[in-house]
């Protein structure tokens, strides 16, 4: 009677013991899973417990069976559930309670349908009977006998570790370490098996082992945690270190219910990166199970149900935890992937700290084999031969329209531009083809243009991966893709890591900052605005341009970035061939080699950083000029290259002369456009050029600042009291209106005001470089200085006391006839020697010829008129460059003889005698050859 009144309480216990485990099914708990558990209050279920019993006796089990099965899962310190061997499928399973023995209760979470009942915690040792089975038990072969069978299908019998009964019995070991307690009201005296159990507890008693100790056990006891407010601010406090855990159950082959230890807190965790084939629940109420959702859901069980495991907490999106769980055989989701039983899922993928390619590598493993959920995969490229995927290719950029500007519009798409620009334009790449998009087409009812077939593919140079880079600054989004489309890049889990980076550091299109405005005007034909911006452009000498669009061999659309607008560019003093043209009467045939010439200018400076020189306007508003990249002349670069000619209106230029070299090179060779040349025989007028000579037009300068390389800025005396006025005027301005600080966005090439730290005054100033919110780099344009500064100390320059009020008064310039040392120390000498000479001081200023930076110079000082570079030379602190001109061969015999005093005296570099025989390096000189 008593252990039927046990049988009564042992359902209702093991259904809350389950609950606990995650099972949400209820269907299975009535016909398959039962335990035993202690019971106060026995003679409330006497009646009822009577006619079970005699049910049972009435229908004794035969002789018990030994049978054998691996064990999936420990229900309690007294229920196991046993599997079969799979064949071509998950295996049967079935429940075995342990006969004459009861374990205490696992706790149970509440019904949350039935928010007045409270959750019931374990009983003492609960747990702990638990957990002594599982570590024994889980993923072991063991023996069992079934002694009783209820009506109900309830089992009960002995187990065995191992294949016989000659292994451990767990009853006996449960009750041997005082984990469990005996059934003595349903024992037969005549029964060895339960005589022993009885010994066994007397003995625990008498050792006070487990629940025999004193105090009651009350400290076995879990505080589970079913509940966690903030997931996301928990799953961040572990720091994507790996926790320890049980899994105690599983959903599907992606999504476990793990107990984390020591805390005990119960949570769901979905794998990270993958998704596996699931049960989708009908409106019935019934599971169907998509195909492999089973054998995935067994292939996970037999190798993670009840294992000690580490997991991985990832990630939090949407209440959900992301997690990597990690197993001493092995990592699950890629064993998952690389066996067929999941895909990649790219929106989990990001926060995989394994290693994305891992999992790609897996899941290629399986598609090539294909393997289960990729039986029927066809891969997207197969039709492409492995040659034509990749090859070596140099970067270009598609020529823009000119009449749409998204560019300068579209917000973050100029910082993209010039990202991809100043990285690969006219730089060798590797290409990779990841895949052909189909061409598409439009129908009449469609709004979606037609695309021809596009070739997508990975670019990288030098070991990056210029999307990756573009998407992790903020510059660029990665495209979201069907879970069924493979046509994607190779590097796409790079791509939705960088992503995911930008958007946690805000960079980019990911910031909350103010979207840059850039505000370019378009000067191109506007001849009222060119007149306006064309005597500034050529007081400027020099001026930085980007190339932005090539029209012909000689004439280009720039970008002006210092001056923020765009003008057409016509090359000075030469005339080429002209391609064809809509004109009134018809189309225009395009002259020979005007394509070849449009093709020379684009290969050599479309979208490349170039300087042009702007002498004079035409008509229609196009400034005339010459234009320069890395010291080559575009003009003279085309009549060198026979795709060009030499217009009379050169004659008045400095370049004159090497523009009638290369044509008469060019003419000679019958190259291009001088194929069908032939020589007249006339007789012709010869021009004598006579030799230049050196003009000294002496001015006074005021020295404002020295660099370490020996470039020096000046200001001119004349302008000096404008410079005075306009600073005087802007400081009492700003007193009267202070900018309003931290209101200044620093953006590079900006002009600005900014407070200098040394004396705390205004001054004008150019952004050179954003390093960070505190660290702006600025230039001093009236003084030649430099400085950092936090953004703070910036503010925006007022329109009266801009530049075009006001030209920058610092020049920059360097020594003519010397050499500057290359040795740090010898220069550090001679800087020290300049400054205390010269800076904060008035000298007299001679341009003798041009340089690649700056003009090269001579300076006297005011009072004595001797020459500054010259005195230099006499006392040894520099070499001197001995220039071929020859009109400027006068003062380089006057150096040089400087130079042979200061040798004969032995002075500074020269103290060891005349080096120039060794190696001139160690003192600091390159010798010219």
């Amino acid at each position: 009677m008593h252990g039927t009144v046990c049988f009564r309480y042992s359902v209702c216990s093991q259904l809350s013991s389950l609950f606990l485990l995650g099972f949400n099914r209820t269907v299975t708990l009535d016909s398959r899973l039962l335990t035993c558990f202690p019971l106060n209050g026995v003679s409330n279920f006497v009646d009822m417990a009577s006619s079970v019993s005699a049910q049972a006796q009435a229908n004794p089990a035969p002789v018990a069976a030994l049978q054998r099965g691996i064990v999936k899962m420990v229900l309690s310190g007294c229920a196991i559930i046993v599997r079969g061997q799979p064949r071509g499928g998950p295996p049967p399973e079935r429940q075995i309670n342990l006969s004459n023995i009861r374990t205490g209760a696992l706790a149970r979470r509440a019904p949350q349908s039935q928010p007045d009942q409270k959750d019931t915690p374990d009983e003492p040792y609960a747990f702990q009977a638990r957990e002594f089975l599982r570590k024994m038990l889980i993923g072991k072969e063991v023996c069992f006998t079934v002694e009783v069978k209820t009506a109900l299908g309830r089992e009960y019998g002995m187990v065995y570790l191992g294949r016989d009964t000659t292994g451990e019995n767990i009853a006996e070991s449960l009750v041997n370490e005082g984990l469990a307690t005996v059934r003595r009201e349903g024992i037969r005296g005549n029964n060895p098996d339960q005589a022993r159990l009885c010994d066994l507890e007397d003995q625990a008693k008498a050792s006070k082992k487990g629940m025999w100790t004193e105090g009651g056990g009350t400290n076995t006891i879990r505080d589970l945690k079913y509940i966690i407010e903030n997931p996301r601010n928990f799953v961040d406090s572990m720091h994507q270190k790996p926790v320890n855990a049980v899994i105690e159950h599983v959903r599907d082959g992606s999504v476990v219910r793990a107990l984390l230890l020591p805390d005990y807190y119960l949570v769901t965790v979905m794998l990270s990166g993958v998704k596996c084939p699931t049960f989708k629940r009908e409106a019935d109420g019934t599971e169907s199970p998509e195909p492999f959702a089973a054998e995935a859901k067994f292939f996970t069980e037999s190798r993670l149900l009840q294992r000690d495991v580490q997991i991985i907490l990832e990630s939090c999106p949407n209440q959900v935890i992301l997690g990597t769980v990690l197993h001493p055989n092995g990592n699950i989701t890629e064993l998952l992937l690389k066996e067929g039983f999941a895909r990649c899922v790219d929106w989990s993928m990001a926060v995989y700290t394994q290693g994305a390619e891992k999992l790609r590598a897996g899941e290629k493993s399986a598609k090539e084999r294909k393997v289960r959920i990729w039986k029927d995969y066809v891969a997207p490229t197969a039709n492409m031969d492995q040659k034509d995927r990749q090859f070596v290719a140099k970067e270009k950029n598609k020529d823009k329209d000119k009449r749409f500007r998204p560019i300068y519009d579209i917000p973050y798409m100029f910082e993209a531009r010039e990202f991809m620009r100043k990285k690969i334009i006219g730089k060798k790449v590797n290409v990779t083809v990841d895949y052909i998009r189909a061409a598409t087409s439009s129908s009449e009812t469609s709004t979606i243009p037609a695309f021809a077939e596009r070739t997508c593919a990975t670019v990288t140079i030098g070991g990056i991966n210029i999307a990756e880079a573009l998407v992790s600054k903020g510059f660029a989004t990665v495209i979201r893709y069907r879970q069924d489309d493979d046509q994607r890049s190779s590097h796409y889990d790079e791509l939705l890591a960088a992503e995911a980076r930008a958007i946690k550091n805000g960079k980019g299109l990911h910031s909350k900052k103010e979207v840059p405005i850039h505000r370019v005007a378009d000067i191109s034909g506007e001849t009222q605005k060119a007149k306006q911006f064309l005597p500034f452009l050529q007081r400027a000498g020099r001026s930085e341009a980007v190339v932005e669009y090539v029209f012909s061999g000689s004439r280009l659309k720039l970008y002006m970035p210092k001056e923020t607008c765009l003008i057409t560019f016509l090359l000075a003093g030469i005339e080429c061939p002209r391609g064809s043209r809509n004109m009134p009467g018809g189309m225009q045939v395009a002259e020979p080699f005007s394509d070849e010439a449009m093709a020379f200018t684009k290969e050599l400076v479309l979208q490349r950083e170039v300087e042009v020189e702007v002498e004079s306007m035409d008509k229609a508003g196009n400034f005339i000029g010459w234009l320069h990249i890395e010291g080559v002349n575009l003009s003279v670069a085309l009549v060198e290259n026979a795709l060009s000619k030499v217009h009379f209106t050169a004659e008045r230029s400095s370049y004159y002369k090497t523009l009638v070299s290369g044509e008469e090179a060019s003419r000679l060779r019958k190259d291009k456009i001088w194929a069908n040349y032939e020589e007249k025989k006339v007789e012709e007028v010869v021009h004598v050029m006579e030799e230049k000579e050196r003009t000294a037009n002496y001015r006074a300068v005021y020295v404002t600042e020295i660099t370490d390389t020996m470039h020096f800025y000046t200001q001119d005396v004349e302008t000096g009291t404008q410079l005075e006025n306009l600073m005087e005027t802007m400081r009492a301005e700003i007193a009267a209106q202070p900018p309003v600080e931290g209101s200044y966005a620093a953006r590079r090439g900006d002009y600005c005001i900014a407070n200098f730290s040394a004396d705390g005054e205004w001054y004008r100033a150019r952004v050179e470089k954003v390093q960070s919110p505190a660290k702006v780099h600025v230039f001093y344009i009236d003084y030649g200085n430099r400085e950092i500064v936090p953004s703070t100390r910036l503010a925006v320059i007022p329109p009266a006391f801009s530049t075009r009020t006001l030209a920058a008064q610092a020049t920059e310039y360097t020594f003519a006839y010397i050499q500057v040392p290359q040795d740090e120390d010898v220069r550090a000498d001679v800087v020290d020697n300049l400054v205390r000479d010269i800076q904060n001081t008035q000298c007299l200023l001679n341009v003798e010829h041009s340089g690649v930076t700056c003009p090269h110079v001579t300076l006297q000082f005011a009072d004595s008129k001797d020459d500054v570079g010259l005195s230099l030379v006499k006392e040894g602190m520099v070499m001197v460059d001995a220039r071929k001109e020859k009109h400027l061969q006068k003062m380089v015999t006057e150096y040089l003889n400087g130079q042979e005093s200061a040798k004969t005296a032995r002075l500074n570099i020269w103290r060891y005698g005349d080096f120039r025989d060794d190696d001139a390096d160690e003192f600091g000189y390159k010798l010219k050859k």
